[in-house]
């Protein structure tokens, strides 16, 4: 099986699936939710009424709350975005609800500070720079015995780029399918990708270690192909068996609270599988074989 053979075919389809995505996130500005933005989160549900959403956009007008988003959830409820808003605030829009429209029954309600937001933010760049550098130091020390073990170190960085850019991508197109906000859940599912797909990598790459002082005259290419093929099945299946199924079964049957969650959980670690075999391994053989230099080059005469 001659996977490496195919490699500018699978970072084809990788900027096929990256690129649309990062076009409407840019285009479109990223879709942050109150826990990066700050503000408040209401969810209501009407007694044996449903309304229209433009009377709940009145009420909050009418109450001078500015930044309104009004959401229907599969349950029946509204979920209402708008500014940071006190205890009394929120009591007083209730009490107009429950004047204009008709009861209204709490099901939750979330408040983030600005400044809050701007530690989540703040903290969670944090977290994956630094999670980044510590694997590169890692990477390059546990493969101190291997010829360009720092090489290893970045091809597994650029994996994890490549599966933050295609859950980024994914949310961009939830976004604007299902009206998708980035979120504390949705740092929580990067930072847990993240994970995964180091660990994918590095079981890659430990396999190459081991077969590059077993078959040492074999040709790199050869050698990396066969180390891919090694640890295909077992990366598949471990995937498929421990998480994936769960996944889809919450993406497909949970709640909308679960929904986002579970799909951007689905999507990243099916990418993470993906890229420690199609795409940190073949930028290993690429960085090895040093193939930019003939990019731009035509083809030598017959």
């Amino acid at each position: 099986m001659n996977i490496l053979g195919k490699r500018y075919f699978f970072f084809g389809l990788s900027l096929l699936i990256i690129i649309p995505g990062l076009v409407i996130l840019f285009a479109g500005g990223v879709p942050l939710s109150i826990d990066f933005t700050g503000g408040s989160l209401l969810e209501v549900k009407f007694e044996n009424r449903t309304p229209e959403t433009s009377q709940i956009y009145a009420v909050y007008d009418k109450a001078g709350i500015e930044d309104t988003q009004v959401q229907t959830s599969d349950a029946g409820s509204y979920i209402i975005r708008s500014q940071f808003l006190q205890n009394e605030d929120r009591d007083a829009v209730l009490a107009a609800l429950n004047e204009n429209i008709g009861k209204a029954e709490v099901v939750r309600f979330d408040s983030v500070g600005p400044s809050i937001g701007r530690q989540v933010t703040s903290r969670g760049a944090l977290a994956v720079t630094v999670s980044s550098l510590l694997v590169v130091l890692f990477i390059a020390w546990s493969f101190r015995g291997v010829t360009h073990a720092f090489r290893y170190g970045v091809c597994a960085i650029l994996a994890m780029i490549h599966d933050v850019a295609i859950i980024f991508s994914f949310t961009a197109i939830g976004s604007l399918l299902w009206g998708w906000e980035i979120d504390s859940l949705f740092l929580t599912a990067l930072l847990t990708v993240i994970g995964f797909s180091m660990q994918d990598t590095i079981v890659v790459f430990d396999r190459i270690r081991e077969n590059s002082n077993i078959y040492r005259r074999l040709d790199f290419e050869t050698l990396v192909n066969h180390s891919i093929v090694q640890t295909l099945q077992r990366s598949i299946n471990t995937q498929l068996m421990t998480v994936e199924f769960l996944l889809l079964a919450l993406a497909m049957f949970g709640g909308i609270t679960l929904r986002e969650f579970a799909s951007i959980l689905l999507i990243g670690l099916l990418s993470g599988t993906y890229s420690s075999i199609f795409i940190a391994a073949p930028i290993l053989v690429l960085w090895e074989n040093r193939e930019w230099r003939t990019w731009f080059r035509k083809p030598a005469a017959a």
